[in-house]
């Protein structure tokens, strides 16, 4: 069978269970509303050190801006941090927040799920949250548990490093079953400082996720985004799987090429993206997508999804996802959380 010749891309491909998103088509929103009609923080500014030096996905200039914004408009003192992590690097700031490090250069490097931190870099955060400081720990679907996993095993939190997904409690306007659905009335919205706010107008009542990975909950832990019964993980396809899938598309094997992801997104000019069987699923009942715990003296908020916290325009369409989508309340998820590490919230 003859077929016209086809860019294939690397790992973003189309994993047929789980509708992934072409991360390359991201970008930050720049409409994205950031003012704060009521500062936090007017007099006194904490001061968050946002990690950069690690391959990071998200940035503060980049898909992440529109958080960074938001929270130094809340009267945080937002500094990119450009240096491996040690006692030096850390003094002085009050939270530090790392979104999607990765072990190599780019997503689809062979070297993305290698640890993006050190040992003695795990060491030094660990111990600087133990004497009172505050971490947000940010790591999503594969390869980015995978590369922050050591770091976030300091704080005795366990990363599935795949897919998260739920048959029951997802996004039914997208129809993506890894666009996980929070609310109030499915009882996965949790009683916390974090979901309650300082008052009525910062109660969080619904958050969306869009696709991540699952997190296990430490003794001293509780998950305020909780995983359903009907939740489940499944493994991040290995290296072999991918190249598999590459070849039969290339040989013309396995059906017809996709033009679009599942989700509707439009693939670039001349890439197609290649159907992979899911990897093993296993129960992600009793896990989280996000939980906080104290750890000696200091706070850990540890989430198992990026987007969640973004502002980002999608696909060709320029679809919003993150907290610029409607009916959601991720921007207040995003400050609470923020107000909760730096002892805004009790």
């Amino acid at each position: 069978m003859k077929i016209r010749k086809l860019k294939v891309l690397n790992v973003a491909v189309c994993i047929a269970f789980l509708a992934a998103t072409a991360h390359s088509q991201q970008v930050a929103d720049p409409n994205f509303d950031v003012k704060v009609a009521r500062p936090a923080y007017a007099k006194t500014h904490p001061k968050v050190l946002f990690d950069e030096a690690h391959n990071n996905f998200h940035t503060t200039t980049g898909r992440y801006k529109p958080f960074a914004d938001l929270v130094a408009n809340d009267g945080y003192v937002v500094i990119p941090n450009k240096e491996k992590f040690q006692k030096t690097t850390l003094d002085g700031y009050d939270i530090l927040v790392v979104a999607n490090a990765l072990g190599g250069a780019a997503m689809n490097s062979p070297e993305a799920s290698n640890p993006a931190f050190t040992e003695e870099e795990c060491d030094a955060v660990r111990d600087w949250v133990r004497a009172g400081g505050a971490l947000l720990l940010i790591a999503d679907h594969a390869p980015f548990g995978a590369a922050a996993e050591n770091l976030a095993k300091r704080f005795n939190v366990e990363m599935s490093k795949g897919y998260t997904t739920d048959s029951a409690n997802f996004d039914m306007e997208s129809g993506n079953r890894s666009f996980l659905l929070y609310t109030r009335d499915n009882n996965l919205l949790a009683n916390h400082p974090i979901t309650e706010g300082r008052d009525a107008s910062e109660r969080i009542n619904r958050v969306l996720t869009f696709t991540g990975q699952s997190l296990s909950i430490p003794a001293r832990g509780t998950a305020f985004l909780k995983l359903s019964n009907t939740a489940t993980d499944a493994a991040a396809p290995t290296a072999a799987d991918i190249q598999a899938a590459i070849a039969k598309a290339r040989n013309g094997e396995g059906g017809a090429p996709i033009e679009r992801l599942p989700n509707g997104q439009s693939l670039p000019p001349g890439a197609v993206a290649v159907k992979l069987s899911p990897g093993k699923k296993i129960s992600a009942a009793g896990r989280a997508q996000a939980e906080a715990l104290t750890f000696g003296k200091g706070r850990v908020v540890v989430l198992g999804e990026a987007a969640m916290l973004s502002a980002q325009l999608a696909g060709a369409e320029k679809t919003p996802f993150g907290m610029n989508r409607k009916g959601i309340d991720n921007r207040q998820l995003g400050l609470n959380i923020m107000h909760w590490l730096s002892r805004l919230l009790n």
